[in-house]
């Protein structure tokens, strides 16, 4: 079961590559928590755990795996799990209109860069939300998660009125 008390269906896990501002780091860690993933991740990038735990009040390296990895060339994800890149780029499909994959680890890339074309080229899927300009690595994370929720769970339907 999980955090809904739906039955579980696959897993994922959200990281990040190469993040220069520790806050982000911990606020995606957090919102990764938030949202019911199995685990975080993230890729190379100078870090400093104190100062992610700042901004991760939920604490969730004591409540999910967080696993750090030197470089792309050493992110190791579980078997059959596909690594989804959140990035702008033209021909990244639309967050509205993707199926998520039933084993997923979504990575962000840098503020300032974005992700690295190592990362993109280990990606099986790119998708983009539908922005004029990139946001914040924990919003962007955050309506990516929310996506997968609402797409993935047995919600009612909204009422037309």
């Amino acid at each position: 079961m999980d955090f809904l008390g739906n039955k579980m269906r696959g897993y994922f896990g959200i990281g990040v590559e190469n993040v220069s501002k520790a806050m982000n780091a911990g606020a995606v860690m957090r919102t990764a928590h938030a949202f019911g993933a199995n685990f975080s991740f993230f890729v190379g990038g100078p870090l400093n755990k104190h100062e992610i735990r700042l901004s991760d009040t939920s604490n969730t390296e004591n409540s999910l795996p967080t696993y750090y990895f030197d470089s792309v060339d050493n992110l190791n994800l579980p078997k059959g799990c596909q690594l989804v890149g959140v990035e702008l780029l033209n021909d990244a499909e639309y967050l509205p209109s993707f199926r998520h994959p039933r084993l997923a680890a979504y990575i962000l890339g840098s503020e300032r860069y974005g992700l690295s074309k190592n990362i993109l080229n280990k990606c099986d899927k790119i998708i983009k939300v539908p922005t004029k300009f990139s946001l914040n690595l924990a919003l962007t994370g955050g309506i990516v998660l929310y996506d997968r929720l609402i797409s993935m769970k047995n919600f009612n339907k909204r009422p037309l009125m």
